[in-house]
């Protein structure tokens, strides 16, 4: 039988002292405090007592060390998936702020709703209900643990609520480390449970697209 549950969970916090946005760009590990907010989300996983039979991370540096946690306490090596890897964005390797003040940027902002600066957000949704469906069915019980990015997170939230993907940035519910949790019943995906289970006071969480 495939799983009983997934949990699509964020990475820790990011060592980024720039503060640009980093996307897709290589070299952006955890923090020590990101590290610390990984296990904590492994070990509130662990704390539901339900069996772990399949994880998968995005190829993404911080993604992978945080699936590491769970490595340890479920005895599972991460399935890479690229499907559930942080969308492109045009506005990688820049400080926000500074990057919007130009005028020779706001063209990348015409199309808020699809978005128009990076991975039109319906594709994104269809990768992850991809890879989602795909981990569901090669576990031979127990949960799902995929370690995402938060816009596609996100974005699959929406779509499981039945809610259209454009949104404020700003206004995301998926905290660093966060665990957004759903279950597959007659072939439709719900939303079950939402946790921040990572102490994430004074946390630098500036770099997700």
């Amino acid at each position: 039988m495939p799983a009983a549950r997934l949990h699509l969970v964020r990475h820790g916090e990011v060592h980024n002292p720039a503060r640009v946005l980093y996307g897709r760009l290589p070299g952006y590990r955890l923090s020590a405090d990101g590290r610390r907010m990984a296990r904590q989300a492994a070990e509130y996983v662990k704390s539901l007592e339900r069996p772990v039979s399949v994880l998968v991370s995005s190829p993404l540096q911080r993604t992978r060390e945080s699936a590491e946690p769970f490595t340890e306490l479920f005895g599972l090596d991460p399935v890479i998936d690229d499907r559930v890897i942080e969308p492109t964005n045009v506005f990688e390797g820049k400080r926000m702020k500074k990057a919007l003040a130009n005028p020779l940027n706001w063209r990348h902002l015409r199309a808020p709703g699809v978005p128009s600066w990076g991975e039109p957000y319906d594709q994104v949704i269809a990768r992850m209900r991809d890879a989602m469906k795909d981990a569901w069915n090669a576990a031979p019980s127990g949960d799902v643990v995929i370690v995402s990015h938060q816009l596609p997170i996100w974005v699959t939230h929406l779509a499981v609520a039945g809610e259209p993907p454009r949104h404020d940035p700003r206004k995301r519910r998926c905290a660093l480390s966060s665990v957004t949790s759903f279950e597959l019943l007659d072939k439709r995906w719900t939303e079950v449970g939402y946790a921040e289970p990572a102490t994430t006071a004074g946390a630098v969480d500036v770099g997700a697209v």
